[in-house]
């Protein structure tokens, strides 16, 4: 029995587990352990938007239980490593050991204060699920508290909010708190002119890693928020409720440090070769130099790959990266077969500026393309989308296209509210119940026709011989024949091309050689008509509402590409668009019933195992 362990759940980590877990899926001689000290994944690159208000706390984590979900080969524990001893090929806790055939370091990193007079002790770090939670309840508690305060200088300490650090994090918590404090001022009648935001850093740019253009770009919008950039600033201490620059000190009671970051204290106790802010050094096959069996992923990495000047940055990229070739490399051991060399390509940088703006640098090192505002946000959404697609499928895509498109507070959101203004389903009753009445008096109306004459075919156009109907239908002016159920009303345009595939299609399906109708032609007319009283009826109960709105839609097209639709089609379509969302859960069996078989629905394994539902 092989055992390997994975020693963090951040990005590289849980990303290696479920990419080993899906390599060794068929071997039982496996098994892999995941350790954290938490049972929850944390988003780090989302934490500003807790701290802004923007989302939800639950947002920004994901279970482990929900992302192993189905690997039968997974266990994860909840435990504190403090020390490895890799001749033993053990690692213990206070109160367990596991052994190791082999191990994968994922540990992270920390905040590191560069040995800065009071820092630690003093300011609020980002670095955690936790330190999100205690920022997004202390900033409006500064307002509460600002508003009963009457002396001015306490006032100014509770409105002055300092971020230290102009990288990637520092500006975007920067640019999600100045948006939020406005918010804040109007729910606490702030004057804005009251609330001072800083970011300051020794640096002479803001994020210095992206070019000049979008440098320029993003230091226009922060000042457009109001916020002061202090460059060239060095911190030489900071004190309570006060930083200190150079001789200059500035009150504030909210000091948030993001000035850089160093390997976790684990990693920079182990008797391993590291280099820069403790990172292991790592061979090209991501393993450590003194022992073969132990791989490094995520921020701990320090390799440089051939050609390059500078180690693998330390974001989320390098982890999608790592992991799936130290997964590879593992299995590779496990089966005998060749490792493969580490060769990262990475595609750029993103960064938002509060909700509604961003900068991106992105393309391929041969091309790279600067981009800002709307096509910035959308680039930094859809590659956030791939990662959790990732790591737990629909669930989690679907979970954060509801907190960052549809259930957005105040509009702060790229596209604004024209995704979050949503009309309560009550309203939308009426309409649900009108579109399902009227697909079932449609249906009703052939079942009637068929009844009677089971012999007629009406709902498929005839079959056409050099313009010629070889069945007794009407025919339009070029030769199409028209249903006698809409004979004499005016038709939905349908393109040429369109209307010739469908023609063959039918033709082939539903004719004899002789031109007459065949089996199949009874047998689809009867299942058409028997979809629309289905349909309707479901609709005007409320029941898989969202489900027989696609199935309108569906209904709506096959009659319009099949010529026969009448311009009363159109409003059952578009109506229909506007019922899929939800509205049977409103005087509707859907209130009662989808709950319901929710709770059986997500215990199946496929489901489970591909995400398939949501929360």
């Amino acid at each position: 029995m092989k055992h390997i362990v994975v020693l963090g759940g951040g990005y590289g980590g849980v990303l290696t587990a479920k990419k080993l877990a899906i390599r060794l899926k068929k071997h039982r001689d496996v098994r892999i352990t995941l350790i954290d000290r938490k049972p929850f994944h944390t988003l780090l690159t989302e934490l500003h938007e807790v701290v802004g208000n923007r989302c939800e706390e639950d947002s920004i984590k994901v279970e482990f239980s929900k992302i192993f979900a189905g690997f039968k080969n997974v266990t994860v524990v909840m435990d504190e490593i403090t020390n490895i001893d890799f001749d033993k090929t053990e690692l213990r806790s206070e109160s367990n050991t596991y052994s190791y055939d082999y191990l994968v370091l994922g540990t992270g990193s920390k905040p590191t204060f560069w040995g800065t007079p009071g820092a630690e002790e003093n300011t609020f770090t980002l670095w955690s699920y936790e330190d999100a939670i205690k920022l997004r309840d202390h900033i409006p508690n500064m307002f509460r508290a600002a508003v009963k305060e009457r002396n001015p200088e306490r006032r100014q300490e509770m409105l002055t909010f300092v971020v230290i650090g102009a990288g990637f994090t520092g500006i975007e918590v920067i640019g999600e708190l100045a948006e939020y404090t406005q918010e804040l001022c109007r729910e606490f009648y702030v004057d804005p002119s009251e609330v001072h935001l800083h970011v300051i850093d020794i640096m002479e740019k803001i994020l210095p890693t992206l070019p000049d253009p979008l440098i320029e770009k993003s230091a226009k919008r922060l000042r457009k928020l109001g916020v002061s950039i202090d460059l060239k600033s060095k911190i030489t201490a900071v004190e309570k409720n006060c930083v200190c620059i150079g001789e200059k000190k500035l009150p504030s009671r909210t000091i948030i440090w993001n000035a850089g970051v160093e390997g976790s204290e684990l990693v920079g106790n182990l008797d391993l070769e590291q280099k820069g802010r403790k990172r292991i050094q790592t061979n090209e096959k991501l393993q450590t130099l003194e022992h073969d069996n132990v791989y490094v992923v995520g921020d701990n990495i320090f390799f440089i790959p051939e050609g390059e000047t500078a180690p693998v940055p330390q974001m989320v990229e390098n982890a999608e990266h790592a992991a799936p070739l130290i997964a590879h490399n593992i299995a590779a051991d496990i089966k005998k077969q060749e490792k493969k060399a580490y060769k990262p390509t990475f595609h750029g940088t993103m960064v938002c500026i509060g909700s509604r703006y961003g900068v991106a640098y992105v393309g391929t090192p041969k091309k790279m393309y600067q981009l800002s505002g709307f096509f910035a946000m959308l680039i930094k959404h859809m590659i956030n989308m791939l990662y959790f697609f990732q790591i737990c499928g629909f669930n989690k895509v679907y979970s954060y296209a509801l907190h960052e498109f549809f259930h957005v507070k105040n509009n702060r959101s790229f596209i604004g509210g024209h995704l979050a203004k949503r009309s309560p389903n009550f309203w939308l009753v009426p309409l649900r119940v009108f579109v399902g009445l009227m697909w079932t008096i449609e249906g009703v109306k052939k079942g009637i026709q068929i009844w009677k004459d089971p012999s007629e075919v009406f709902l498929i156009p005839a079959k056409t011989v050099d313009g010629v109907a070889a069945v007794t239908a009407e025919v339009d002016a070029n030769g199409v024949a028209i249903a006698s159920e809409y004979a004499g009303e005016v038709a939905l345009w349908v393109p040429g091309f369109v209307q010739d595939m469908v023609t063959w299609s039918m033709e082939l399906i539903f004719f004899k050689s002789n031109g007459d109708y065949n089996a199949l032609a009874y047998i689809f007319q009867g299942g058409m008509v028997l979809a629309e009283i289905v349909i309707g009826c479901l609709l005007m109960a409320g029941l898989f509402t969202a489900l027989a709105s696609i199935a309108s839609i569906g209904m709506g097209a096959m009659v319009w590409i099949s010529s026969m639709a009448p311009l009363d089609m159109l409003w059952y379509m578009i109506a229909s668009v506007a019922l899929i969302g939800g509205s049977g859960s409103t005087i509707g069996l859907d209130y009662y019933v989808l709950p319901w078989l929710k709770k059986y629905y997500k215990r199946i394994p496929i489901v489970r195992r591909w995400y398939i539902y949501s929360d």
